[in-house]
C-alpha cells in the first residue's frame, strides 16, 4: 500500500495543487470538497498520475461529515499517514458591521475543522506510531490586518493548536505543523481583491499593489508549487525532528 493523505479542501486552489504534489510522488490522496464534480476531479488525478484517489464532500462545518470521511479512508486503505488542514474561507469587513454568522462560519471550517479531522485521525496514527498533521494556516496566523478580525483569529488559532498537537504527538511520532504563505493566487485571493478594494475604497490593481503585494519584497504571488514542495517534505521521514512550526512562506513579508 502507497503512503496516503488527506486534504480538506483540495478539489480547487492551494489544496488542488498540494494535492498534485502527494499524487506525483506516488501517494494515495483522499480528495475533499464542495464541488459537484469532486468525483471527476479524483478520477482526473488518479488517471494523470496512476495513484489510488478517493473523493468525500464532506462539510467542514459537521464533524460527523469528517469522521465518515476518514473512516472511507481506513476502510480503503487501513492507514492515513498525513492529514492536510486546508479548507478555507474569507470575508472582509470592519468588526462593527462584521456579520455574526460569517464569524462563526470562518472559525468552524478554518479552524474547528481540523481539530475535529485530528481528532479523528489521532487512534490510526498513534497506534502505527506515524502521523504527519500539516496545517495550511497564513500569514495572517503570525500578524494581522484590519478588516480580517475571523480569518486572523482563526488562523492565530490553528497556529496554537499546531504547538499543542505537536507536544501531545511527540511521543508517538505525530509532527504537525503549520505553513504560513502569502498571498498566492486562487479563487478565495480574486474573491479578496475585490472586497478589499470595496473596503478600502480603491482599484483592484492597487489591492494586489498597494495592500497585498506591497508587504512583500518579492512583488509576486507565492507558487502553489512551493507550498505543495514543503507540505510533501513536512509529510515526510525527513521531517522526523521538525515540530511545532510555523512556517512563513512569504516573499520576505516577515524579513522587513
Amino acid at each position: 500500500m502507497p503512503k496516503t493523505v488527506l486534504i480538506t479542501g483540495s478539489t480547487s486552489g492551494i489544496g488542488l495543487g498540494i494535492a498534485h504534489q502527494f499524487a506525483a510522488a506516488g501517494y494515495a490522496v483522499m480528495l475533499n470538497g464542495l464541488e459537484a464534480n469532486g468525483a471527476e476531479i479524483a478520477a482526473q488525478l488518479s488517471n494523470k498520475y496512476q495513484v489510488p484517489v478517493l473523493f468525500h464532500g464532506a462539510n467542514m462545518l459537521q464533524p460527523n461529515e469528517l469522521k465518515d470521511m476518514v473512516d472511507l479512508m481506513l476502510k480503503n486503505w487501513g492507514q492515513i499517514d498525513a492529514l492536510v488542514c486546508n479548507a478555507g474561507i474569507q470575508y472582509v469587513s470592519p468588526i462593527e458591521s462584521f456579520p455574526e454568522e460569517k464569524w462563526d462560519a470562518i472559525i468552524g471550517i478554518n479552524l474547528s475543522s481540523a481539530f475535529h479531522l485530528t481528532k479523528a485521525v489521532w487512534p490510526s496514527m498513534k497506534e502505527r506510531k506515524f502521523g504527519r498533521i500539516i496545517h495550511i494556516a497564513s500569514a495572517h496566523g503570525l500578524m494581522a490586518s484590519e478588516f480580517k478580525s475571523a480569518y486572523v483569529a482563526a488562523k492565530h488559532g490553528l497556529v496554537g493548536l499546531t504547538k499543542v498537537t505537536a507536544l501531545e504527538g511527540a511521543p508517538y511520532n505525530i509532527n504537525c505543523n503549520a505553513i504560513c504563505p502569502g498571498y498566492v493566487k486562487t479563487p478565495l485571493v480574486e474573491q479578496q481583491i475585490a472586497a478589499q478594494a470595496t473596503a478600502h475604497g480603491i482599484s483592484a490593481e492597487e489591492v494586489v499593489q498597494k495592500v497585498m503585494l506591497h508587504k512583500q519584497a518579492v512583488k509576486e504571488f507565492i507558487p502553489v508549487e512551493t507550498l505543495g514542495q514543503l507540505a510533501l517534505f513536512l509529510a515526510s521521514e525527513g521531517a522526523t525532528t521538525l515540530t511545532g512550526t510555523a512556517l512563513p512562506v512569504d516573499g520576505g513579508w516577515f524579513a522587513q
